[in-house]
């Protein structure tokens, strides 16, 4: 028997934790499968995320004496990236396991790996950070959270800051009844959403996905004045 796609397995877990209305708690339940060998986290390729190694190469930002947020985290790949640039660099996650799972993968990390929770984040992170990156947490929440998600994300930007976004980008026409998720992909509506208050939104990009040309990701930036 070939083993279970593990996009299918971590919508199954995802939907359990869901019917018990615990819609973040499936990420522990998840990481903690993967540390038993258990489950794989789809989302784990054992590299930084291309699109934002394409911006590091593209803006060429410098990180001394400058901090940085990575939300969601995970196992911390975009995280070292981001640390290697220089930057003062905090990479949370909701769940225990996966910020273990960093820890033990970057052993030598000069990232600080924390616990925390996107919709209640500690209040001394408020706009204090000079980068902030999302990758893929948002749309890992159900579409009802992602408000206060997104909202919470650009609290973190300090003024003068930036904010980086890259999220799967929803077919057009598709209605929010219609997304089976997890991922619950973002509209250019739900993209251009972050962009609260004084936080503008400068760049948009749609790209395809390099092994499904049929599926889109954004990539977005934004400065806070």
């Amino acid at each position: 028997m070939s083993p279970e796609d593990p996009a299918v397995v971590s919508r199954r877990i995802a939907r359990e934790s869901l019917t018990k209305d615990d819609p973040t708690g499936w990420f522990e339940e998840l990481y903690a499968a993967a540390e038993n060998g258990q489950a794989v986290v789809p989302w784990d390729r054992g590299a930084a995320n291309a699109l934002l190694t394409d911006w590091i190469e593209t803006a060429g930002p410098d990180g001394t004496g400058k901090t940085a947020l990575v939300v969601g985290a995970g196992t911390g790949w975009d995280a070292e990236l981001v640390a290697d640039l220089g930057y003062a660099t905090t990479a949370f996650d909701i769940s225990p396991s996966a910020v273990e799972a960093a820890k033990r993968a970057h052993p030598d990390s000069k990232a600080e790996y924390v616990v925390a929770d996107l919709l209640d984040p500690p209040a001394e992170w408020h706009r204090a950070f000079d980068l902030v990156v999302e990758i893929y947490t948002v749309q890992a929440l159900p579409i009802s959270l992602q408000a206060n998600a997104t909202k919470q994300v650009g609290e973190q930007v300090r003024p003068g800051g930036t904010l980086l976004v890259i999220a799967s980008a929803r077919p057009e026409g598709l209605a929010d009844d219609d997304v089976e998720g997890p991922p619950w992909p973002l509209t250019r509506a739900a993209v251009e959403a972050f962009a609260l208050d004084d936080l503008r939104l400068i760049q948009l990009d749609e790209t395809p996905h390099p092994t499904e040309p049929s599926l889109f990701r954004w990539r977005a930036e934004y400065l806070r004045d």
